[in-house]
């Protein structure tokens, strides 16, 4: 398999792993530290750490210009953006979301005081079903909060059209979907807002971080009043809002990772290409494919096992793996649904969310990162194999 450069002059090829050498789920890829040295000389020399700096101000517009979208307003992380997008658009009642996700999307619901409603998911897809959201929609529902689930984007103009109807906002956890087009344009323009991470274990990373996506500029202005506790100046608070800002040092590193971003998902491509041919007709395991018109990112991969034909377990492929010092992760089980603080809601009823509940039993994320070696991947791949029956 041809090997990519990304940040390294050299190729994965020039340096072999040892044979036993743990492998993790995911590896944070990251530009050359005499760079990142570079930008904290200038940091150090200002003493502008946060607050808006110069870095903050640059990022944000290269990140606007990189990702095609109008207005970006950047977070200390992603839970903290997330949170502030529902006060944002003033959600409260009830929102439909899906419950197969991280833990973080649901909780958001919760700390705003919002009661999540759970729809079940698409099977192919494995984003929120909108065949199944209308149902759900009671006087009390005031907004719907998919989730572009390993990258996939939503059926975004259904959703739409259901929330048009109905006149719910509609927030996108766009946090897997970093760079993700359709018809060469960006999932992010998609709803009244977008949400996204820039956590450690995503493709882009600014160690923690995150962001929100708006097209409209007063929705931006209020974004940034409240992510500053409310102030619109020196004097005047005009809201009751949270310390979410981006620091400075976050903000120089996220500017040097768009200078390396569109390599790491070329890569992060030809390793998922390579699991493809190499998994791709094993039975009782499937595999997700690209879908038509959508330039992905490839932030995880997915197989799902079907014990009944596989010969064995999710669960014990997961073990077997990590009997090998390989490292996978059983991304999203169990569904947030199941979560004690969720699971006597009636939406959440395992009858509720068939589909759901069986993908989750059966998901099971490799480990993909764009140095993966060969050698490596052949590891994951032959003790997968060695599993079945």
């Amino acid at each position: 398999m041809e090997q990519l450069k990304s940040v390294d002059t050299k190729t994965v090829k020039d340096v072999q792993p040892p044979m036993q050498e743990d492998i993790f789920v995911t590896r944070p890829e990251l530009p050359p530290l005499a760079d990142f040295v570079k930008s904290l000389e200038t940091l150090w020399d200002s003493r502008l750490l946060t607050n808006n700096g110069s870095f903050h101000q640059a990022f944000e517009t290269e990140l606007a210009e990189y990702l095609g979208v109008k207005y970006v307003s950047l977070f200390a992380n992603g839970t903290l953006a997330l949170l502030t997008a529902l006060q944002v658009l003033r959600i409260n009642g009830e929102v439909i979301t899906t419950p197969y996700t991280f833990a973080a999307t649901t909780h958001a619901l919760h700390w705003n005081q919002i009661t999540p409603v759970f729809c079940d998911i698409d099977p192919w897809t494995l984003n929120l079903d909108p065949n199944r959201i209308e149902s759900l929609i009671t006087p009390r529902t005031t907004a719907i909060l998919p989730v572009h689930i390993y990258g996939i984007p939503c059926d975004v103009a259904k959703i739409e059209d259901i929330a048009d109807v109905y006149g719910l906002k509609v927030i996108y956890d766009a946090c897997h979907a970093f760079g993700v087009k359709v018809k060469n344009e960006s999932i992010l323009t998609a709803g009244d807002l977008s949400v996204l991470s820039f956590h450690a274990t995503k493709i882009f990373t600014t160690m923690e971080g995150g962001a929100i996506v708006t097209n409209d500029l007063k929705v931006k202005k209020r974004i940034d009043y409240l992510k500053n506790f409310g102030f619109s100046n020196e004097v005047h608070v005009i809201a009751p809002g949270i310390n979410g800002k981006m620091n400075e040092m976050q903000a120089a590193l996220g500017l040097l990772q768009l200078k390396y971003i569109d390599g790491y998902i070329a890569s992060r491509r030809q390793k998922a290409m390579y699991y493809r041919e190499h998994l791709r007709g094993l039975r009782g395991l499937r595999l997700m494919e690209d879908f038509p018109d959508v330039t992905h990112n490839y932030p995880y991969f997915p197989v799902f096992i079907s014990q009944d034909e596989f010969g064995a377990s999710r669960d014990a492929v997961y073990h077997a793996l990590r009997d090998r010092n390989i490292y996978s992760r059983r991304y999203f089980y169990p569904l947030t649904s199941a979560f004690p603080m969720y699971r006597n809601s009636p939406s959440a009823a395992p009858e509720n969310l068939p589909i759901a509940n069986v993908i989750s039993s059966q998901v099971l994320c490799l480990p993909l990162f764009p140095d993966l070696h060969e050698i490596q991947l052949d590891r994951i791949i032959r003790t997968i194999k060695d599993t079945a029956k």
